[in-house]
């Protein structure tokens, strides 16, 4: 098994004080005694995350004997947890020493910019699409088909009457029939979504590492973490519904529409901020086989410190993805209700709505706008995980030796470029 995200699983996290689940690499020959050099709330700034030369002696921290030429691993727990084996210098892991990163896969082993966790996440879609392109594909396969079928057969035969003459009953019944249907759609995203998610986490991480995956792999991979995954994203979506129902309950009482502006502005930034600082969560539970309280915990401290620069990185990608999903989906709707559905007009007043022509057109639109979006998203996702744990735990340690680079952290030498 390799010593790595996805597979014997990086387990507790350096900062939890825990070593990892996986073997570890020799102990350095001496440690400094004491508590060592804290972390620091600057990060390096891409392009200087790198090791020093072999045989050089690095800074030592204040009220530390100096540090001799050593290799190895630095212990985890913050007590001298430094880079390939020296005590962390002071600003940070990696701070004051320079030289290139290596590149074993789609990323360099150092923080990343933005445009790195972009560019990391099409090189993963492009290298290793015989992988990533049937899971996404037969995914959005079924929830469209589902979407489709739900819409012709389903929602067709429901009418809203919304006449003065229609009784309370049938509304409701209309209602209360929308309502679950809409819900069953609902099941079948979610589903299909969370299996694609999965999956897909366990190739990108590979892909770190220039590691081709396959299907049958990455299912092995990610399948006993799947109803734990399905529990995460059920507590989300609960806890979200709850916390807008808390906020907007004093309105509905009082019955006042500014008490309702205010709460509903008081929610959305509170859901906001929470969404945030649980969104790696999801490749925290998958790459380290984690329980839920660890999953949420782990997403907790890493996105500490580091709040809006993941919202920038997430909102852009929402933004990139819901684009290009638009300029796909809507010129084959519009074409659709033109064709089959009686023009624009037909579309609005929904006469034309449950035409084959239409719904087949809408579906294989939706098909491939989730067939390039899904795997960008889920993407970016887990190499924010990788990068943030580099920049606070210096995952990039295990990283290399799991991608089989020697010496890093003393001049490494990297092993052919994969991809």
């Amino acid at each position: 098994m390799n010593d790595s995200p996805g597979w014997a699983t990086p387990g507790s996290s350096p900062s939890d004080g825990e070593g990892s689940h996986g073997t570890q690499p020799p102990a350095p020959a001496a440690r400094p005694s004491g508590d060592g050099p804290k972390w620091s709330a600057e990060q390096p700034p891409p392009g200087q995350w790198s090791s020093p030369t072999a045989g050089q002696t690095p800074p030592s921290a204040p009220g530390q004997p100096p540090a001799g030429p050593q290799q190895g691993w630095g212990s985890y727990g913050g007590q001298q947890a430094g880079y390939g084996g020296y005590p962390a210098p002071p600003g940070g892991p990696g701070a004051g020493y320079r030289g290139a990163a290596v590149k074993p896969g789609v990323i360099p082993l150092r923080p990343l910019g933005l445009g790195e966790i972009l560019d990391g996440a099409v090189a993963t879609m492009r290298k290793h699409w015989r992988s990533v392109l049937p899971i996404t594909l037969a995914v959005a396969v079924v929830v469209q088909l589902a979407s489709v079928l739900m819409q012709k057969f389903a929602f067709g035969d429901v009418v809203l009457d919304q006449s003065d003459t229609a009784s309370l009953d049938d509304q409701i019944n209309a209602l209360g029939a929308t309502a679950s249907m809409t819900l069953a759609e609902m099941f079948i995203q979610l589903v299909g979504t969370l299996v694609a998610t999965a999956m897909l986490t366990m190739i990108f991480s590979r892909a770190v590492l220039g590691q081709a995956s396959t299907i049958g792999g990455a299912w092995r991979e990610s399948r006993s973490q799947l109803p734990r995954l399905f529990a995460l994203t059920l507590l989300l979506g609960v806890g979200t519904a709850l916390l807008i129902g808390v906020l907007l309950l004093p309105a509905i009482l009082a019955g006042s529409v500014g008490l309702g502006v205010l709460g509903g502005f008081a929610a959305f930034g509170l859901v906001l901020w929470l969404w945030i600082k649980f969104s790696l969560a999801s490749p925290a539970l998958m790459l380290e086989k984690a329980t839920l309280p660890k999953a949420f915990s782990r997403s907790w401290k890493l996105v500490k410190g580091s709040w809006w620069r993941i919202f920038g990185i997430t909102f852009l990608t929402n933004l990139i993805t819901g684009f290009v999903a638009g300029i796909i989906v809507l010129p084959l709707t519009f074409l659709g209700a033109t064709l089959f559905g009686g023009g624009i007009d037909g579309l609005a007043e929904g006469t034309g709505s449950a035409s084959w022509g239409l719904l087949i057109l809408t579906g294989i639109g939706g098909i491939i706008g989730l067939t390039i979006t899904m795997p960008m998203q889920s993407g970016v996702t887990v190499l924010l995980y990788v990068d943030q744990r580099i920049r606070r735990e210096a995952l990039d340690l295990e990283l290399a030796r799991a991608a089989g680079i020697e010496n890093y952290g003393t001049g490494a030498t990297a092993p052919p470029t994969g991809g």
